[in-house]
């Protein structure tokens, strides 16, 4: 393995280390630099060797869950294309991402509405990403005007993390509960955008 390809390695298991450690009693300003050296197996010293400081660690890790979730709305669209339902496929894909990424999901759920404002910049940055990410696929889908689609999608998104909060610290029939009752809500904004388009001309 060459020099930059383990420092790669070493950086990767920094963010890995962090996720680990924020679990639901801990947030990013709780956690400490040398718990996350650590669990990366590295001197605290050598974490400056990758990061500036926690903070430009935390802005990282907000990165990363971002990243997560555009992969994970391109996974559903990948299983969509394989004949499954868009609104059913995408709820499943979503929640197994919960199950399997609670931490990265617990992350922007955080920092969404915590104190440091360069983290909830970061995290309303991604959410816009996903966001647009999704109106783009609404008027792909859909052919209705970009102005609905991304009221469409902000609502959808809205609905998403608040099902995925509820999610997180969910039994399994409970998940199921929340998975089944997050399709028909989706459905009904669906349905609504496409009424809202018949009675509204002006909007087409």
């Amino acid at each position: 393995m060459s020099r930059q390809e383990q420092k790669q390695k070493t950086r990767q298991n920094i963010i890995a280390g962090a996720f680990q450690l924020l679990n639901e009693n801990r947030t990013l300003s709780a956690i400490s630099l040398r718990e996350v050296a650590r669990e990366a197996g590295i001197a605290p010293t050598s974490f400056y060797r990758h990061f500036k400081d926690m903070d430009e660690l935390g802005l990282t890790l907000v990165d990363e869950a971002g990243l997560a979730l555009r992969q994970l709305m391109r996974q559903a669209r990948r299983r969509i294309a394989s004949g499954g339902g868009v609104i059913d496929t995408s709820v499943d894909t979503f929640m197994e991402f919960i199950s399997a990424n609670s931490n990265v999901f617990r992350l922007l759920l955080r920092e969404h509405t915590g104190t440091s404002a360069a983290y909830r910049l970061a995290v309303s940055r991604e959410i816009q990403h996903f966001t647009d990410e999704l109106s783009d696929y609404i008027i792909e889908q859909l052919r209705i005007p970009h102005d609905v689609a991304v009221l469409q999608a902000e609502s959808m998104v809205r609905l998403v993390f608040s099902a995925g909060a509820d999610a997180l610290e969910a039994d399994t029939i409970l998940k199921n509960d929340i998975s089944e009752r997050l399709k028909r809500q989706l459905r009904f904004i669906q349905l609504g955008s496409l009424a809202y388009l018949q009675i509204m001309p002006d909007s087409k």
